[in-house]
C-alpha cells in the first residue's frame, strides 16, 4: 500500500473516531441532562399535587379522583396514581395514547430514558392518607434530543468534510513533490539526469536538493567527458589553424553523401583558393596569414550554419571546400559566397585573391569526376581578373522534367500511388537485426527512383510534409504485416510543420502495437539549429514507445548531455568517424569514449556508412551497439546464403 493511501486511511480513521466520539459524548451528556430535568419535574409536580390534596378539607375518593384527573388532563404525563398506606392503588390514571413525535424507534431504544417516578405523601391531618406517584411523558424529551442529535451530526459532517478538504490540500502539497521525486528517480534510473523544483516541505526539500545535486554533478561530469571527446575529434578531423575539416575527413564526408540516399545526398559544393599566401606571409607575417585563413574558414562556416547543414574543409595549404547539403538555392549560395570572399579579399588587397568554383552534386555521382570539374573551374576562375566565381555546368544531374509544373505533377502523382521503402540492415554485435533503414523511393516515369533523384525537387516545391506522411503510412503498413523494426527519416523541414507531428501521433494512436517497431531519426543539424522543434517532437512521441534518434552525429555530440532528458534512444555516428577505424587508433579512442558516454545516458551508439568488413568487428570491440552500411548489408547477405 502506498504512503499516500496509508496517510489517507489514518486521516479518515482519526476523523471518524473524533467525530463519532464527540457525537456520542454530546448525546450522552444531553440525555443525562434531560433525565435530570424530567426527574426534577416529576418530583416537583408530585409534591405540588400532594400538597394540594393534603390541604383539601374533604378527602373523599371522588374528590381526589377529580383532582388527579384534572392534573392528568392539563399536563403531559404517562401515569399518575394514588396508593394507600399498604401500597394498593386507590386511583390510577395511565395514558393510553401512543406518543407520535417522529423519532425513530431505534433511537428511542438506544437512548431510552430511565427516570424514576416522582413520589409524595398525602396527609389527612396527622395521619398518612396515601402516597402519590407521578411520571411525566418522555415524547417531547425524545423529540428534543433527536433534533439536537441531528443538528450535532450535521455539524460534525460539515466539520468532517471541511477537515477532509484541508487534509486533501495538505496531502496534495505532499503528493506533488513526491510525484516529482518519483519522476526524477525514474529519470535517473533511465539515465536522464533532470533537475526538479524544490518543494516547500523541509524533509522533502532536503531529499530533492540532494537528488538535484546528484543530477547536476553527473550532468557536469558527462559534459566534461563529451567536451573532451569533442576536443579529440577536432584534433583528429579538423585543421589546427583554421578549424576546418582535414582533407581526408572532408573527402570521406563527400564520399558518404554521394553514396547515401538521404537529404545530404544532393546539394552544392564550392572550392575556394587563397592565392599568393607566400607574398601575404612575407609582407604581413605568419600570424596575420593564419588569421586570414581562420577568418576565411569562419566565413564559410557561417554560410554553412545559415543554410542548416554544411561542412567546411581544408584540402591543402591554400584550397578550401564548402559543402551545403540538401536543398540549396545556387544563386543564394553564390551571392553569400561572393559577398564574404570579396570583403575578405578587399581587406587584404592587393596581395590576396580568393577565386572560387561552384557545382551541384547528387547521389551516385563520381567523386573524382566532381573534384576534377571543380579543379578545372577553379583554375579558370583564378585566371580571370578580380573576384570571380565559376560554375561547373558539366556535372549537372540528368533532368527528368523541364519545368516545375511537370515535376510537381509527377511527384504528387507518384506519392498518391504509394512510396516504396528500401531495406538496409542495422545489426548488433550478435548479428541480430536492430532495424532496417528504409529510405523512400518514388515511381517516376515507370522506374523506382532513389531519394537523390527527387529530393531536390521535393525541397524546392515544399512537399516535405506530404512525403513524410506517406513514408510514415508505408512504414506502419510494413511493420503491421511483417512485424519487423523499421527506421525512417523525417526531414528537418517537415518536423517544423505541426501537421506532420500531429499526423504521426494520430497514426501511432491508431496502431499502438506497431509503435515499438518504429525507429525515427532526424538529421544532426536539427540539434544545432532548431532544438525546440526537436524537443517538441520528442515530447509528442514519448507516450507511444517508438525509438527516436539522430543521424550523422559528429559536431553535435557535445550537445548530447542537453538532449538526453528528451528520451533519445540512439544516435548514428557520422561515417567520417567510423570508416577505416581498424587502421586509425586515434579514431578508436574517440569512438570508445563516445560509446561509453552514450551508454552512461542509456543511448545506443550505432556506426553508419561502414564500407569495409574488417571495421565491423573493430567497432563492436570499441563498445558500439550497432553498425550499418554497405559492408553490413554484404555480410548479412553472405550469412543468409551460407
Amino acid at each position: 500500500m502506498s504512503l499516500i493511501k496509508q496517510l489517507w486511511l489514518a486521516i479518515i480513521a482519526i476523523l471518524l473516531v473524533a467525530l463519532f466520539g464527540s457525537l456520542v459524548v454530546a448525546v450522552s451528556g444531553s440525555r443525562a441532562y434531560i433525565e435530570k430535568e424530567i426527574l426534577i419535574k416529576n418530583a416537583d409536580n408530585a409534591n405540588a399535587l400532594a400538597l394540594s390534596m393534603s390541604q383539601m378539607p374533604d378527602k373523599d375518593e371522588v374528590t381526589l379522583e377529580l383532582l388527579i384527573s384534572a392534573q392528568f388532563d392539563t399536563g403531559h404525563y404517562r401515569k399518575i396514581q394514588l396508593l394507600d398506606t399498604e401500597g394498593r392503588p386507590i386511583i390510577r390514571r395511565v395514558s393510553s395514547t401512543p406518543e407520535d413525535t417522529g423519532v425513530p424507534g431505534w433511537f428511542r431504544e438506544l437512548v431510552a430514558f430511565e427516570v424514576p417516578a416522582g413520589t409524595a405523601v398525602i396527609q389527612d391531618g396527622w395521619q398518612q392518607l396515601g402516597t402519590l406517584q407521578l411520571e411525566s411523558a418522555h415524547g417531547f424529551a425524545y423529540q428534543s434530543l433527536w433534533q439536537s442529535t441531528l443538528r450535532m451530526a450535521a455539524w460534525f459532517v460539515a466539520a468532517g468534510a471541511l477537515s477532509l478538504l484541508i487534509a486533501y490540500l495538505l496531502v496534495r502539497q505532499i503528493r506533488t513533490p513526491l510525484k516529482t521525486l518519483t519522476r526524477q528517480a525514474n529519470d535517473i534510473g533511465q539515465r536522464r539526469f533532470t533537475v526538479a523544483p524544490l518543494p516547500r516541505t523541509l524533509e522533502l526539500r532536503e531529499v530533492s536538493d540532494a537528488m538535484n545535486r546528484l543530477s547536476e554533478s553527473v550532468r557536469e561530469m558527462l559534459q566534461r567527458e563529451s567536451e573532451q571527446i569533442d576536443r579529440l575529434r577536432r584534433q583528429l578531423l579538423h585543421d589546427s589553424v583554421t578549424g576546418a575539416l582535414t582533407r581526408e575527413a572532408f573527402i570521406d564526408r563527400l564520399n558518404y553523401s554521394l553514396e547515401q540516399q538521404g537529404e545530404s545526398s544532393y546539394g552544392v559544393v564550392a572550392m575556394i583558393r587563397a592565392t599568393d599566401l607566400a607574398a601575404l606571409n612575407e609582407r604581413r607575417g605568419h600570424l596575420h596569414t593564419n588569421g586570414v585563413l581562420s577568418d576565411l574558414c569562419q566565413r564559410l562556416t557561417a554560410i554553412a550554419d545559415a543554410h542548416g547543414e554544411g561542412y567546411v574543409g581544408r584540402l591543402n595549404g591554400s584550397d578550401f571546400a564548402l559543402m551545403l547539403c540538401g536543398n540549396v538555392d545556387e544563386s543564394w549560395a553564390r551571392e553569400r559566397l561572393d559577398d564574404n570572399l570579396s570583403t575578405l579579399a578587399e581587406q587584404n588587397a592587393p596581395v590576396l585573391r580568393l577565386p572560387a568554383a561552384l557545382a551541384t552534386y547528387h547521389h551516385g555521382q563520381e567523386r573524382t569526376t566532381l573534384m576534377a570539374a571543380l579543379d578545372g573551374a577553379l583554375s579558370l576562375s583564378e585566371s580571370r581578373p578580380g573576384q570571380a566565381i565559376e560554375s561547373c555546368h558539366n556535372v549537372e544531374q540528368e533532368t527528368l522534367y523541364r519545368s516545375r509544373a511537370e515535376w510537381r505533377s509527377s511527384l504528387v502523382d507518384a506519392m498518391e500511388h504509394g512510396v516504396l521503402l528500401g531495406q538496409y540492415p542495422v545489426l548488433d554485435r550478435r548479428g541480430q537485426l536492430l532495424h532496417h533503414e528504409a529510405p523512400a523511393r518514388l515511381n517516376i516515369k515507370g522506374e523506382w527512383r532513389q531519394a537523390g533523384v527527387f529530393m531536390p525537387w521535393i525541397a524546392r516545391l515544399r512537399l516535405h510534409d506530404s512525403l513524410d506522411i506517406k513514408v510514415i503510412d508505408a512504414a506502419l503498413d510494413t511493420i503491421h504485416h511483417h512485424r519487423q523494426p523499421l527506421g525512417i527519416n523525417l526531414s528537418h523541414a517537415a518536423i517544423t510543420q505541426p501537421n506532420v507531428v500531429i499526423a504521426l501521433q494520430q497514426r501511432l494512436s491508431a496502431r499502438p502495437d506497431s509503435a515499438p517497431f518504429l525507429w525515427i531519426e532526424v538529421p544532426e543539424s536539427i540539434a544545432r539549429s532548431d532544438l525546440e522543434s526537436f524537443r517538441y517532437l520528442c515530447q509528442s512521441l514519448a507516450p507511444f514507445g517508438c525509438h527516436l534518434g539522430m543521424e550523422h552525429v559528429g559536431a553535435a555530440f557535445r550537445q548530447l548531455g542537453d538532449l538526453q532528458d528528451l528520451g533519445l534512444s540512439y544516435i548514428k555516428i557520422d561515417a567520417t568517424l567510423c570508416r577505416g577505424v581498424s587502421e586509425r587508433p586515434e579514431q578508436q579512442t574517440i569512438l570508445r569514449g563516445m560509446a561509453t558516454l552514450c551508454h552512461s545516458l542509456a543511448i545506443q551508439a550505432i556506426a553508419e556508412g561502414i564500407d569495409e568488413d574488417r571495421d565491423i568487428d573493430t567497432l563492436f570491440d570499441l563498445g558500439l551497439d550497432g553498425v550499418t552500411g554497405p559492408a553490413v548489408s554484404a555480410r548479412m547477405e553472405t550469412d543468409r546464403h551460407a
